[in-house]
């Protein structure tokens, strides 16, 4: 029986098969749904990441690692400093 999430944030199973998302979606809102599905499955508030960390983690889910962690940033649900040196969980929840 599916689940329904009043956060919106339901539906976003449906992108994934087998634990690997299958695409990433071209339309901003579902996109966003599926960034902020990302960071609070795989990345912990208050902890620091190192580039590589971040890496591994979203290529659990995709072969795009490069263009997830972009899309994190620029959503600023992951901040880093310019010199791109570590990476933090700007969403808590």
């Amino acid at each position: 029986m599916p689940e329904t999430n009043p956060s919106g944030s339901h539906g976003v199973e449906a992108l994934f098969s087998r634990g690997r998302l299958t695409s990433i979606p071209r339309k901003p809102a579902r996109r966003e749904q599926l960034l902020v599905h990302l960071t609070q499955t795989l990345f912990e508030p208050d902890r620091t990441y190192s580039e590589r960390e971040v890496n591994e983690a979203l290529l659990t889910v995709h072969d795009d690692y490069p263009a997830l962690r972009r899309y994190l940033v620029e959503a600023g649900l992951l901040t880093r400093p310019k010199d791109g040196s570590s990476y933090r969980r700007t969403l808590t929840g």
